[in-house]
């Protein structure tokens, strides 16, 4: 069970608190059981949208939703490990006029020894925004502070982070440089790679990657290639044989890489890798793990069959893997004619 308990929100001295609690499990862990950054930092924003939206509606007028607009520091104090319940705890401790400002505290406990340890503090913003308007952001409901210096505290925190949001808005314009794009249609335009770590959920008993994990990551950087070509919706039409040459263990980073090599008039061929990179057994290196072509078809707003940009060929190494995929694909067309002749 996921859920210890259903999220608890109470108003203590005119300030809402929220607290969750979770147990984490093998797939928000890595190879060696510490739970992701990403997965304490995933549970923090959620316990803060939900006490940011809770407080900014808790007024009558338009409905709002609480976006996050900054995380402060966020200190890793201990790891956080497979088995243990993860106690999120978030508190509003300022609103100005459009902004809410949310504490939020992260406890592990061992529930086989009870012992608990605090692993996680962060301070995070947000801004209430209109659900009929999402350009507006409506007024924040004030809170009611038991000191007056908690107030001002937090009128402090709330000038420092907003002179520093607009310093780092300024110095991201001045960085930001004109990037030379390949040419559309070509297969360097398309091209795309996804890179995977392989943790415990997408292995079996024995530590080797499920095939349907590969993939199911293949056919999502295949259609990526297919859409960046043709700028349409794309559905699978089919996949040759895959290779699977090698067996992918848990700890290993994959790289799944995606390239056109044939259109016709109506499909597209891409062909996928999947290299395997060992973390720990790194003597063994790289090596390709996995190969397959899948075709993809282009479709219009009505799901039927759209004409497919012409691939643009640059030297002669994409000229020669079009022609193999032009092969391919009339071996295929005369198989499914002979096929249905069969049958008629």
């Amino acid at each position: 069970m996921e859920m210890f308990r259903l999220p608890q929100v109470v108003k203590v001295s005119g300030l809402w608190s929220l607290v969750t609690a979770r147990i984490m499990r093998p797939d928000d862990a890595n190879i060696v059981g510490n739970v992701h950054g990403g997965t304490i930092l995933k549970m923090i924003e959620e316990a803060g949208c939900i006490i940011g939206t809770r407080h900014c509606n808790s007024q009558t007028g338009d409905r709002c939703v609480a976006a996050l607009a900054r995380v402060e520091r966020t200190d890793f104090l201990y790891p956080m490990f497979i088995g243990e319940v993860a106690h999120v705890s978030a508190e509003i401790t300022y609103t100005s006029k459009r902004s809410v400002e949310v504490q939020v505290n992260v406890v592990s406990e061992n529930i086989l020894t009870g012992s608990k340890k605090m692993t996680n503090k962060a301070t995070l913003w947000y801004v209430p925004i209109s659900l009929q308007n999402v350009d507006r952001i409506i007024e924040v409901p004030a809170i009611e502070y038991s000191r007056p210096e908690q107030e001002e505290r937090g009128k402090k925190r709330y000038e420092a982070q907003k002179l520093e949001r607009i310093e780092t808005k300024q110095r991201n314009g001045e960085i930001i440089t004109p990037v030379s794009l390949p040419e559309p249609f070509t297969v360097g335009f398309s091209q795309s790679s996804l890179i995977h770590l392989i943790g415990p959920s997408d292995c079996t008993l024995l530590g080797f990657v499920h095939g349907g994990v590969t993939m199911k990551l293949m056919d999502e950087v295949a259609g990526i290639v297919a859409a960046r070509h043709c700028k349409t919706n794309i559905v699978t039409a089919s996949v040759d044989a895959i290779n699977f040459h090698r067996k992918i263990k848990k700890g290993c980073v994959i790289t799944v890489s995606g390239r056109m090599t044939f259109t016709s008039n109506k499909s597209m061929e891409i062909e996928v890798f999947v290299d395997a990179d060992p973390l720990v057994e790194t003597e063994n290196g790289k090596y390709r793990a996995v190969t397959a072509f899948f075709t993809y078809i282009s479709l219009d707003k009505d799901n039927k069959p759209l004409p497919v940009p012409p691939l643009k060929l640059e030297n002669e190494e994409e000229r020669k893997h079009f022609e193999d995929g032009k092969a391919r694909y009339l071996q295929n067309k005369a198989k499914r004619l002979a096929d249905k002749e069969q049958k008629q």
